[in-house]
């Protein structure tokens, strides 16, 4: 099954924690079961050559499909550019692969450093 992946775009402050919620749905709005499924996420510069971090993934709701992608402050803090794009990869347990989600995140500066 091919889809076409959603697109989100949003604003990360660079040196902060960062966590977005995610629930995968089908073309009719139900909830995908995420049991026998892998979620990988990871943020590029927007040419694709360097690979800043892989999202941490916390299935935070399998049945509901419903899972957190994060980043830490320590990753966030080496993003030395304005913009860079994402993506989300869902792998069933046959190893279909299927982009679901993708965008653009831009950095916004964070100045306050403890």
């Amino acid at each position: 099954m091919s889809i076409q992946p959603g697109t989100y775009n949003f604003i990360m402050q660079r040196r902060a924690d960062f966590s977005l919620r995610l629930q995968f749905k089908d073309s009719t709005g139900t909830a995908i079961n995420l049991g026998g499924f892998t979620v990988y996420s990871q943020c590029w510069d927007l040419d694709r050559k360097i690979k800043f971090a892989d999202f941490f993934v916390a299935y935070t709701n399998r049945t509901t499909g419903t899972v957190d992608i994060s980043l830490t402050d320590t990753q966030t803090e080496t993003f030395q550019t304005e913009k860079l794009a994402y993506d989300v990869l869902l792998e069933d347990s046959n190893n279909n692969r299927e982009y679901y989600l993708e965008g653009v995140i831009t950095m916004s500066e964070g100045y306050t450093k403890p």
